[in-house]
């Protein structure tokens, strides 16, 4: 694992390598830094520059500064990928990953640690945020919906909700469609009780499968107006409709502003 903040170092995780960056906000001081809030990134470097723009330039007063973890992917797309087995994958894993190899290699960086000595990383899980595009954005929405102990903010983006789980994969017995049977085949958004999670969604109108006859790669806009409109499957949600194309860049401070 490669991690960045001024300077890189290298830590080595089986069977990858991945590459993590991490920006610490100037208005994350003091006492903050150690219980600090913080945003798990899919496809690292990604939206980082975005995400350090408006940690940057947004109020202390009205929004919580948060420590954005950006994390790569381990290569490759879609099924039979390291990506694919990471992001599509229906099941706590990836949510595993981020919390006990992750995060305390993060913590470990002796760059990190010299510059921020007291550093610590919030417990509480509504201080946990998870964000991606794609695949990533589906990821997002697992790591929140199967633990919710872990992580509670989730932001998605052109979410992959889609049948693009490895068909073979230990999580196939439970949930055979991966990401399709949040909203489609198991419905589990709509018929799963009440979940602890404050969730952002965006879908385009012309993202992938727009124009292709329903099969799995199409149906986001019900996707989004599930999510949307049932209120005993999360706490608060917000869905974000554009008219342009696959993770099209809507404004990052409105996602951000809801994950913490």
């Amino acid at each position: 694992m490669t991690l960045s903040l001024c300077h890189p170092v290298t830590l080595s995780l089986s069977p990858c390598l991945w590459k993590v960056l991490v920006y610490v906000p100037a208005a994350l001081r003091g006492a903050a830094l150690r219980d600090a809030p913080i945003l798990c990134m899919q496809d690292g470097p990604g939206w980082l520059r975005e995400v350090s723009f408006a940690l940057d330039n947004l109020a202390p007063a009205r929004f919580t500064p948060f420590v954005a973890i950006s994390v790569a992917n381990g290569g490759s797309d879609a099924i039979k990928s390291e990506r694919g087995l990471e992001y599509d994958t229906l099941s706590d894993r990836y949510a595993r990953f981020l919390d006990t190899e992750v995060l305390p290699a993060v913590l470990r960086s002796t760059e990190l640690r010299a510059a921020f000595p007291s550093l610590a990383f919030a417990k509480d899980p509504s201080k946990r945020g998870v964000f991606g595009c794609s695949s990533g954005g589906a990821a997002a929405l697992t790591a929140g919906w199967l633990r919710p102990d872990l992580f509670r903010r989730v932001a998605a983006y052109s979410g992959t909700f889609v049948d693009q789980q490895d068909h073979d994969a230990p999580s196939a017995a439970e949930y055979p469609f991966g990401a399709w049977g949040y909203h489609s085949a198991q419905r589990l958004i709509a018929t799963a009780p009440r979940k602890p999670l404050r969730v952002f969604t965006h879908n385009s109108e012309y993202d992938l499968g727009y124009d292709t006859a329903v099969a799995a790669v199409d149906d986001t806009r019900s996707f989004g107006s599930n999510i949307r409109g049932d209120h005993s499957a999360t706490n608060a949600t917000l869905h974000n409709w554009t008219d342009h194309h696959h993770n099209w860049k809507v404004p990052v401070s409105l996602s951000v502003s809801l994950t913490m």
